[in-house]
């Protein structure tokens, strides 16, 4: 940080990133040395077969243009070990060394060429070291090759040039230099991630809905890191030491007192309805598992729908305990455009209800409709308040509503059973679909509940979220990332980590060494200052972009990692998390055994406590169906469940 500027473009590395890479290259340079020193002592004079001199002048060559190499990879790791991230002055000759390691490898690919040759005219065992020579120097060259193209950056070119040094509190016109400068640079980019995305999704239909919602997440994504000069390694570093951070506060923070309200009526529901809800979205993981026992079954003509069953309905029937009757319709794949998400309409007479099931992200598709996250105006009747949603979640919702209502899925299921009331359940984008067809759905079905499992912390408005605490409950387990997951705090996090390794005096490879060993053995989180602590302001005052560039100054993330704790104003309308928040965290101690049981409870919380993102290796596992219907299952069982989960901790957060 900033990244490395070699040959007159930048690249995806820092100057400090050549630690581990420079150390292994090494490694493997001083054993190739040794071994072909030890090749050329015991065979020297002894090459008699035809091109034994060349032999015998590549070998001499070859020892030293490595003890050349292995020189320069000393120094490239010494200098690259010095200094913090913020502070890159003791690496300034870092970018030299990697020009003069590059130049090294034209001479390294001809003679290698060159040996490749003249070990082909002698076929004796004693030359067979020769070739694996050889052999070796072609695939470092490659492995460079591939190196160089991991770490390319396509906006490298892109030089924001030299702008007049304006101080931090002077604004500036929009059609100043700075600006065109920061709109051409976020145009660039948003081209090029649109082409990834592109390509990414060849497979998919290219329509108009497509079309703008590649564009819509191309804007998202290049604008989020436009106005920092982040590498992956530093984004790696800044978790690391957020997670220490946080740990370190968990562990310092007074337990909290629980209200006496119990969430228990709620959690046998939330279960048997969650043991449902499974089935939607993993009918199709599960596959494999069941296609032995797998039924075609005819479509009978009180089955809205025409998909195929097969295999993916045996599955359904295997984990939910319905019957084939009991299925109004069903369908298993993306429909032709985006949003177009797959559901389920079934009667559950245990419940008494008719069950409306949203499947999640398993597609493509639907991870598109994921990010498309800028926000949507949302017309519902009875709300005071803006009323707008996740524009992606809130266009599936309305496919599924118009699918309900339009296509007479609802009046078929209520013509069966008329006294039955409705609920709408999903996970994770099926959550928040559900929620969202909850809110559309409740002006006609007053009665209706929704439980949405592990929803998109970026919703809907403030007013939805307060009217749909009326009907809706959302579980939330753990330190699941998606409940947290939002714009306004993927930019608090990203404010997080400038200022985690902006304050921290360590070199990023002894926090990234660290890092590894906090997050696989657990001990004590590293000590590294939190605050600035007496440091001068200025010494902060670098720009983020590249050390020419001041376009960061007119930055609001650089303004904010020179300012106080008072966060900067926001850029994005806020979303919530939809209903009444039902959150299960493991009840003992933060680390455990692999094989040791847990146990769990469950807490009313409030939508303040999921603003931050908490950096976790259960961040991901926490999310999975499977564990959530897990969790249900020990809370509503009252007796722990055997659970991997060596890496969790709790969350002691607010509750109501």
């Amino acid at each position: 940080m900033p990244g490395m500027v070699v040959l007159g473009r930048r690249w995806r590395i820092a100057s400090d990133d050549l630690v581990f890479p420079g150390a292994f290259e090494l490694f493997i340079r001083a054993v190739w040395w040794i071994v072909t020193l030890v090749l050329y002592t015991n065979h020297k004079g002894r090459f008699d077969c035809q091109g034994g001199a060349n032999l015998h002048n590549y070998l001499v060559v070859l020892l030293v243009l490595l003890a050349v190499i292995v020189s320069t990879l000393c120094a490239v790791v010494y200098f690259s070990a010095q200094g913090t991230i913020m502070s890159p002055g003791p690496r300034r000759c870092v970018p030299a060394l990697v020009c003069v390691r590059a130049l090294l490898y034209a001479p390294e690919l001809v003679w290698a060429c060159l040996g490749a040759v003249w070990s082909s005219f002698c076929h004796r065992t004693t030359h067979g070291l020769c070739v694996c020579v050889c052999v070796l120097s072609w695939i470092i060259l490659l492995s460079m090759v591939v190196g160089v193209l991991v770490v390319f950056d396509p906006l490298g070119s892109v030089r924001p040039g030299a702008l007049p040094d304006v101080p931090l509190d002077t604004g500036y016109r929009e059609g100043s230099t700075s600006s065109q400068l920061f709109y051409t640079a976020h145009s660039v980019a948003s081209r090029v991630w649109e082409s990834r995305l592109r390509l990414l999704c060849c497979c998919v239909p290219q329509d108009d809905n497509h079309r703008a919602a590649f564009s819509s997440i191309a804007q998202l994504v290049s604008g989020f890191f436009l106005d920092t000069d982040l590498v992956p390694s530093d984004i790696a570093a800044g978790l690391s030491l957020l997670h220490q951070e946080q740990d370190k506060v968990e562990r310092c923070r007074d337990p909290e007192e629980v209200v006496s309200q119990s969430p228990s009526p709620p959690i046998t529901g939330a279960y048997h309805i969650c043991q449902l809800k499974d089935s939607s979205v993993k009918h199709r993981a599960a596959l494999t598992g069941v296609c032995s026992s797998c039924r075609s079954h005819h479509v009978e003509h009180d089955l809205v729908g025409g998909e195929h069953l097969g295999c993916h309905f045996s599955s359904i029937l295997q984990s939910t305990g319905l019957q084939y009757r009991d299925f109004i319709h069903i369908s298993f794949h993306n429909q032709v455009s985006i949003y177009e998400i797959p559901f389920f309409v079934a009667l559950d007479h245990k419940r008494e209800a008719v069950l409306v099931a949203v499947r999640g992200t398993l597609s493509l598709k639907d991870v598109l409709t994921d990010l498309s996250a800028e926000c949507e105006d949302l017309c519902v009747e009875g709300v005071s308040g803006t009323c707008y949603a996740h524009k992606g979640i809130s266009q599936a919702a309305h496919y599924i509503y118009k699918r309900l209502v339009t296509d007479g899925i609802l009046s078929q299921a209520f013509s069966v059973a008329p006294e039955y009331e409705l609920l709408i359940c999903g996970h994770s984008l099926g959550a928040g679909a559900a929620a969202l067809l909850a809110v559309l759905l409740r002006s006609t079905h007053p009665t209706l509940q929704c439980y949405a499992f592990s929803p998109p912390g970026g919703l809907m408005s403030k007013a939805l979220a307060d009217y749909s605490k009326q009907f809706v409950v959302s579980v939330v387990l753990g330190k699941d990332l998606v409940p947290r997951l939002s714009i306004p705090n993927m930019e608090d996090l990203k404010r997080r980590l400038l200022k985690m390794v902006s304050n921290c005096s360590k070199p990023k490879y002894k926090i990234l060494m660290h890092g590894c060993w906090y997050e696989l053995f657990g001990g004590a989180p590293d000590d590294f200052p939190t605050e600035l602590e007496s440091r001068r302001e200025e010494m902060l005052q670098q720009p983020l972009l590249g050390e020419e560039s001041l376009l960061v100054r007119r930055s609001s993330t650089y303004q904010s990692l020179c300012s106080d704790e008072s966060p900067p104003r926001p850029t994005h309308l806020p979303l919530f998390l939809p209903g009444r928040i039902l959150y299960i965290t493991e009840d003992g101690p933060t680390r455990r055994h692999c094989f040791s049981q847990v146990r769990y409870r469950a807490e009313w919380s409030s939508e303040a406590s999921f603003r931050n993102v908490l950096i976790s290796p259960r961040m991901i596992a926490d999310h999975m169906p499977d564990v959530v219907l897990r969790a249900l299952r020990s809370l509503t069982h009252e007796h722990p469940f055997a659970l991997c989960s060596s890496s969790t901790s709790n969350s002691h957060l607010n509750v109501i």
